[in-house]
């Protein structure tokens, strides 16, 4: 029964995977299906940069037995990384330095937590799916509390005056709860650190996501584009600081991932 149950999962992966590489390689899907809900190939997913905060791993790079995921990719992936790497200097980062100029942190605070609030299906759904009932209640509560006392979500009023903390469940976790591995780390273009089983994820994460039923392509693209601008420029600083104290920043940013994404499934 447990190797039928890693079976049916390993399909699930298959087939999520399949969706997102589909999209991911032809325009032409959008086009054939106009007439259906559009499924954002850009990552939604909150809190992707939150490997960089919370972990102790740097004084233990040197330790020869920490745990690592598998990177047969290696080449390719270290690629991609000199090319999100160069892409956050060069364009990134300049550009959230002029939205820091015009927009005030008080206001981006409020955007981050209005795209927070929006995004409370895709947290409930994936707590419903791990068994988390008490999880899925919080996230219907504070949907229900910042909607309102919250003016649209701009004020984390659920946190704020109830102490509701949101979860941070995603597909790639729900996965990882019902005991599916990681696969091989990836690097993804514009995106940065994933695996197989989170890149996964997040395609299914973006069937549950409310505004990629009625935004077409380039209206998804262009709101994940200010999501992700407005998002960096509340860490800018954080990057550079990690990245500064490593030895080989692509080998801790791969490390940090992978221990970072192994206690969110343990929660």
């Amino acid at each position: 029964m447990k190797k039928q149950g890693q079976s049916f999962i390993s399909i699930l992966l298959l087939a999520f995977t399949s969706c997102l590489l589909l999209n991911l390689a032809s325009p032409a899907v959008s086009i054939a299906l106009k007439d259906q809900p559009y499924i954002s190939v850009v990552n939604d997913s909150e809190d992707n940069e939150d490997w960089i905060l919370g972990e102790d791993y740097l004084a233990e790079e040197a330790d020869e037995g920490i745990e690592d995921i598998s990177d047969p990719l290696e080449p390719v992936n270290r690629f991609f990384y000199h090319f999100n790497d160069r892409l956050y200097f060069w364009f990134i980062k300049p550009v959230c330095k002029g939205y820091n100029k015009i927009v005030p942190e008080t206001a981006r605070k409020g955007i981050r937590s209005f795209f927070s609030n929006v995004y409370t299906p895709v947290r409930a759904a994936n707590c419903l799916l791990q068994g988390k009932i008490t999880g899925f209640w919080k996230e219907v509560a504070r949907f229900i509390i910042n909607t309102t006392a919250g003016g649209l979500g701009f004020r984390d009023a659920a946190l704020e005056d109830y102490n509701v903390s949101k979860s941070t469940e995603d597909f790639g976790q729900t996965l990882g709860h019902y005991g599916l591995g990681f696969g091989p780390y990836l690097v993804i273009p514009f995106i940065g650190p994933s695996s197989l089983r989170d890149a996964a994820g997040s395609a299914a994460d973006s069937f549950m996501y409310p505004p990629n039923y009625f935004m077409n392509t380039w209206e998804s693209v262009g709101r994940s584009a200010f999501r992700k601008v407005n998002d960096v420029s509340l860490r800018l600083g954080e990057y550079e600081s990690f990245k500064e104290t490593a030895i080989d920043p692509y080998v801790s940013i791969r490390q940090a991932y992978y221990q970072y994404r192994l206690k969110q499934v343990k929660k």
